[in-house]
């Protein structure tokens, strides 16, 4: 299930987002400290464009969807989950998360086409955004941590998903 992220939620992402893992998979890679959170959270909880979602399993806060370009043709997306928390449990988690985040992209915010940038070192992402349908639509690259490190931008059209969920309930 997603929800909408509240002041209650911030310190539970950024202590996600603060994981060694999820940050080697980011583009800001550094330790984010309680302030710099903070501003973050203002910035984007007062912006009609963008929204924060918390992925909950089983009734649990398990990880955060964040929507940019909310209202255009384009939206585009990343996520993260509670590494730690997860367990054995964090790939079925993440698929989960995926299709909840698609549907929700494309029912609730009424996207057409939804983007995804991710580090081309990051393997289980693609795979996973290559399983539920994305299209690779160009590479290029970005400075991180002051070194050269490729990207990899992803699309999926509402068309394309509501074709495959048909097909898959077929």
């Amino acid at each position: 299930m997603l929800r909408p992220a509240t002041d209650a939620d911030v310190e539970v992402i950024r202590r996600w987002r603060n994981h060694p893992k999820v940050r080697r998979a980011s583009f800001t890679t550094h330790e984010i400290g309680p302030e710099e959170h903070r501003a973050w959270w203002e910035r984007v909880s007062a912006d009609p464009t963008r929204r924060v979602l918390i992925f909950e399993r089983e009734g649990r806060p398990a990880g955060v969807v964040l929507f940019t370009g909310v209202g255009s043709e384009l939206v585009e997306w990343s996520k993260y989950v509670d590494v730690d928390g997860l367990g054995s449990d964090r790939s079925a988690a993440w698929e989960q998360l995926e299709y909840e985040a698609i549907d929700y992209a494309f029912d609730v915010l009424g996207a057409r086409r939804i983007g995804a940038a991710t580090l081309a070192t990051n393997k289980p992402v693609l795979s996973l955004h290559a399983r539920t349908g994305f299209t690779e639509v160009r590479r290029y690259t970005r400075e991180v941590d002051g070194e050269a490190r490729q990207v990899v931008w992803n699309e999926l059209s509402a068309e394309s998903w509501r074709a495959r969920r048909e097909n898959s309930d077929a």
